[in-house]
């Protein structure tokens, strides 16, 4: 499929306020990107021109905001709607094989819906994680650090292990507590390949705070569906999607070219090319 032909919805609801930034993000990189509210998969409140379908699109991304004020837990209003408004499409659109992302408040959207670090069969379900307030009881917003694990997430495959991304964060709730005995079910995520990104210092070494900025489980920044097809992480790659857009971009050679962002991003366009 050629990229101009991929299908990108962003989905949102009241409260989401990172959806323009990846959509520019997504018709920067040649996709066909729309910003998607909930209201018109489920055909309500909004003229006939402007229903949509999941069926019609290649690609199901979650933005980053405060979907629902937060309110009950982050994420969790979002997808309280989501389940009831497009739950089957939803699991049938993840069982085709297509790709379904979150970021940020996007990942505690999958959480909540019980798709990571989820189930085989792409079926929604409850959760079986959660992610928690921040150890320093506050909202982080900075710069940090992520590194690609080696895990089973098929965009990635070509990098080696320990390559790094440079993506801000900004989130107050974004300690991934796993279900189980501790260590338990973080050492089967791990064996499974489903660990996408770990927080770490600027050096690639364990973080430690601030470059861990909420204290997860393992470091643990993003992680897959078994299939590999549903993906989460708390940082922004859509804030770092242009180099002017690095901290350090006065002293490391100027403002032009992608940033880490676009790296992960068009990784992720270029293998639902090849799904589709």
């Amino acid at each position: 499929m050629n990229r101009s032909d991929l299908s990108v919805a962003i989905l949102s609801i009241e409260g989401t306020n990172c959806d323009a930034e990846l959509e520019t993000a997504m018709r920067t990189l040649g996709a066909r990107a729309e910003i998607v509210h909930l209201k018109q998969f489920e055909h309500r409140d909004v003229e006939p021109a402007l229903y949509r379908t999941l069926r019609d699109y290649h690609l199901l991304l979650f933005p980053g905001g405060f979907s629902g004020g937060d309110y009950v837990r982050a994420g969790a209003i979002f997808a309280a709607r989501v389940r009831a408004a497009i739950g089957p499409e939803l699991e049938a659109f993840i069982q085709s094989g297509r790709t379904v992302g979150g970021i940020c408040n996007g990942f505690q959207i999958l959480t909540e819906l019980g798709l990571l670090p989820g189930r085989r069969g792409g079926r929604l379900g409850s959760p079986d994680a959660a992610l928690m307030s921040n150890d320093s009881g506050h909202y982080e917003c900075r710069p940090t650090f992520v590194a690609w694990t080696g895990g089973g997430f098929g965009p990635l495959r070509a990098l080696a292990p320990g390559t790094r991304f440079l993506f801000p964060s900004g989130h107050a709730e974004g300690k991934l507590v796993l279900g189980g005995p501790p260590g338990e079910r973080r050492a089967e995520l791990e064996a499974s390949g489903q660990i996408l990104f770990r927080w770490v210092a600027p050096d690639g070494s364990p973080a430690t705070y601030p470059w861990n900025p909420n204290g997860s489980e393992g470091n643990i920044a993003g992680l897959t569906n078994p299939e590999g097809n549903v993906f989460g992480l708390m940082p922004h790659p859509e804030r770092a999607f242009f180099r002017a857009q690095a901290p350090d971009w006065t002293r490391t050679g100027g403002a032009d070219g992608p940033g880490d962002g676009q790296r992960f991003l068009d990784a992720v366009l270029r293998h639902a090319e090849r799904a589709s």
